[in-house]
């Protein structure tokens, strides 16, 4: 496993270490050792999935209030998305920035993406799998969001919004709690390649 820092404060980046052969590869998803030694949570209380039909379906964003916040590990593995992370902790000094990441089944890319920072994602390909690893069980209680439009974050996305669930086409705009500070993203992948 190769852990990359990112610019989101204590999000890490983790690519698969391959051992290529003629049949493939083979590459290890999940060691608590490796995990611990970059000092990451290493206990996990479950593990979804989320399957989408259509290319350009949107999910998020996503994160949960305290006390039940939640620390996640999220990769592709069939398909590809455009994974959105944005720093929901006010005491982070990356709070309220947003990132960009393309996860695919090709890239075997994951993000540990610890709590307080709100994910979703759109799909760049019909039948797109992404699979989660959760360090608490799920409590709908504190479901929490943010809009994947709210014009506070200003999140740029790849393509039009082709599906969408009620709930997250419906979260607050975050100007309701207060926020009102103009923010800037941090540069996507893709922008910091091109710089």
């Amino acid at each position: 496993m190769i852990f990359s820092a990112t610019d989101l404060e204590g999000v890490i980046a983790i690519d698969l270490e391959r051992q290529h052969d003629n049949r493939g590869y083979f590459a290890r998803t999940m060691c608590r050792g490796e995990l611990a030694s970059q000092g990451l949570v290493v206990d996990y209380a479950q593990d979804s999935t989320s399957f989408n039909r259509i290319r350009g379906t949107l999910r998020g964003m996503h994160y949960q209030k305290a006390p039940f916040t939640e620390t996640k590990i999220v990769r592709c593995v069939q398909g590809a998305v455009y994974d959105v992370l944005v720093d929901m902790r006010p005491d982070s000094k990356t709070y309220l920035a947003w990132q960009s990441f393309e996860l695919s089944a090709g890239n075997g890319r994951a993000l540990y993406i610890p709590e307080g920072v709100a994910q979703g994602f759109q799909t760049l390909a019909d039948t797109t799998v992404v699979h989660y690893r959760i360090s608490v069980p799920y409590a709908a209680h504190a479901a929490a969001g943010i809009r994947y439009d709210d014009p506070l974050i200003a999140i740029v996305w790849p393509e039009p919004v082709a599906v969408i669930s009620e709930k997250d086409a419906s979260w607050p705009d975050l100007e309701r709690y207060g926020e009102r500070r103009p923010l800037r993203a941090v540069l996507t992948e893709q922008e910091t390649r091109n710089a």
